[in-house]
């Protein structure tokens, strides 16, 4: 026969203690997590002060850069014939 042992379904008070704690832990880092962002960090850094946004036009300027680039290597390649 097995020997069963007797045991207390209430915790004791450091527990309670302990598991109020851990509660109030996560509900305070789920309440910072889910919190709405006021500000951008790195908009706001002294860092980027004093730069502009990339314009609209990039990827423009960015066809036309290439663009040259293969008129050159075009004109280097005729050039050697």
């Amino acid at each position: 026969m097995g020997m069963f042992i007797n045991q207390q379904e209430s915790r004791s008070e450091l527990q309670e203690r302990i598991a109020a704690e851990l509660k109030a832990k996560a509900e305070q880092k789920s309440k910072l997590e889910n919190a709405p962002k006021d500000r951008d960090e790195i908009e706001d850094s002294a860092y980027v002060q004093g730069y502009k946004r990339t314009t609209t036009l990039a990827p423009v300027w960015l066809l036309i850069f290439f663009a040259v680039v293969l008129l050159f290597i075009y004109f280097i390649t005729q050039t050697g014939k």
